[in-house]
This record gives structure tokens, C-alpha cells and sequence, in this order.
């Protein structure tokens, strides 16, 4: 059945509906990850020398650990050696992927024209997809397996399928279902379909984002902020207290070496920190 001008005025009045609503969403990922990248800036400007410096200790004391491990299996001494804790780098925050573009609308006058035979479909698909004008390799293949459905929709008398086929091979529509007002309607069907999988994607990478342990922290400190508290100059000098425990930690590390007892208990001890558990 023909499409009438009403109908078509309240499908386009929705797709702009529905071009706004995705703009919005698209501005507030943007914001959202803008936000999160200022913010990660802004926590390694001030504590990322601080947790540079605590690894390259955590590295020191690693080596140091392990030679004195070594000397006391030397003496048949079995010590703990615990691996050094393993820095976490932060996940990634990918901006969108590109959109597919809209195709263009179908222009001429809106009165129904035939649609075309099942039989010229079908020439059309394998003009289209017949392996033998296709270039050798991947591509080949790829037309090999669509040319397969082309042959089983025609000999299905499958029109739809065929429709879908060459619609979305970029197919004019008025040249696959008439028109051009039918092909303006399949115009506006396709259109829908290409912006409501664009806001599919966009609210589902801006949930991967507020998941993001990142935001999460960003929230938090930002939110206590607000309440008067320094959270980032908290979280500085708790490093600083660690790196001078590491230092004194490594101090004695490089000095007990002579003394089996002592350099046992040290390793008991660096595995209690390191692991939260006791030894028998």
C-alpha cells in the first residue's frame, strides 16, 4: 500500500525525534569521558611520581628478597619469597566509533511506481554478489556465501530477503521496492534502524564508562571535594609513608644477609605484609 504525505511527515517528525535524543546521549558519553580523562590527569599529576617511586622500591626490595632467599636455601633454610605486588594500569576509555552515516533520502515525485519483478531482484543480487566479478581472496569468498543466499531466496520466491539483501549493499531503494514514496518509506525504515542501533551502542559504552573503577573514584574524591576534604593530598601522603616504610623495609633487607635468624624472620615478615597471611 502507498504511503501517504501525513505518514510520511509523522515518520520524519519521529527519526528527528529520535536524532535529537541520540545527539543528547552522544553529548553526555562525550562529557562523561571528557570528565573521566581531565580527571585521570589530574590524580597522576599529583600522585604518579609517588607511585612510580613506591614500585621502583617494590622492584629493589624484590631483587633483595631474592638473593637473601637464595643464601638461606644455600643453608637449607626453606624461607617465603612472595612475588611483588603487581601494578594496575588503567583501563582504557575509547571515544566513540564513527557513526554510519544516513543515506540519502530518495528525491522525485511521491506517486507509487511498480516495483520491480522477483526476477529482476534477483539479476540485480548477483550483479551485485556473483563471485566470478569479484576480485580473488577474502572478498571472493564472502560474495561466494551471499550469492549462496541470493540462489536459495530466489528459488524461495523470498522477496523480502532479497529486498534486505541489496538494501543494505547500498541499493537504491526506489530500485529494489518502488517508488519513489515506497522507496522514501523503506528510506525512513532503514534510517530508523541505523539510529536506534547508534543509541544501542552510545548508552551501552557510556554504561562501560560509569563502570570503570575510574569513575567510580572520580565521583568519590570530586564528591569530597565538595564536602572540604583534600582526598588527593590524603592518598599522597599515605604513598610517602609507604615509600619511607619500603626504604626502611630495604634498609634492613641489604643488611641481615649475614645472619640466617634475622634474615628469616625478615622474609616472615615481608610475606605477612605482602600476602595478610601467617606462617606455622
Amino acid at each position: 500500500m502507498a504511503i501517504t504525505r501525513h505518514e510520511l511527515t509523522r515518520r520524519r517528525e519521529q527519526l528527528l525525534d529520535m536524532q535529537r535524543y541520540l545527539a543528547v546521549l552522544e553529548a553526555d558519553h562525550d562529557g562523561a569521558r571528557a570528565k573521566l580523562l581531565g580527571f585521570r590527569q589530574r590524580y597522576l599529576d599529583a600522585l604518579g611520581p609517588l607511585m612510580r617511586e613506591l614500585d621502583e622500591l617494590e622492584a629493589q626490595l624484590l631483587q633483595a628478597t631474592a638473593l637473601l632467599s637464595a643464601a638461606l636455601k644455600r643453608q637449607g633454610v626453606d624461607a617465603p619469597l612472595p612475588g611483588t605486588p603487581q601494578a594496575k594500569a588503567w583501563p582504557d576509555a575509547p571515544a566513540l566509533p564513527d557513526a554510519t552515516p544516513l543515506p540519502p533520502e530518495p528525491t522525485g515525485p511521491l506517486t507509487d511506481l511498480p516495483p520491480p519483478s522477483l526476477k529482476t531482484l534477483y539479476r540485480r543480487a548477483a550483479m551485485r554478489f556473483h563471485p566470478d566479478l569479484a576480485p580473488s581472496g577474502p572478498e571472493r569468498e564472502v560474495c561466494e556465501q551471499r550469492m549462496m543466499v541470493v540462489n536459495e531466496a530466489y528459488a524461495a520466491s523470498d522477496r523480502g530477503r532479497l529486498e534486505s539483501l541489496l538494501l543494505a549493499a547500498g541499493e537504491l531503494p526506489e530500485k529494489v521496492i518502488g517508488g519513489p514514496a515506497d522507496a522514501v518509506r523503506a528510506w525512513l525504515g532503514l534510517c530508523e534502524h541505523l539510529v536506534q542501533g547508534r543509541i544501542r551502542v552510545v548508552q551501552a559504552q557510556t554504561a562501560v564508562l560509569h563502570n570503570l573503577q575510574m569513575h567510580q573514584l572520580r565521583v568519590a574524591i570530586e564528591r569530597a571535594e565538595t564536602g572540604g576534604m583534600k582526598p588527593l593530598e590524603i592518598m599522597a601522603n599515605r604513598l610517602r609513608t609507604q615509600i619511607a616504610e619500603r626504604r626502611q623495609e630495604l634498609y634492613i633487607g641489604e643488611r641481615v644477609g649475614g645472619d640466617t635468624s634475622l634474615a628469616a624472620d625478615f622474609l616472615r615478615k615481608r610475606y605477612q605484609r605482602l600476602t595478610g597471611l601467617g606462617l606455622g
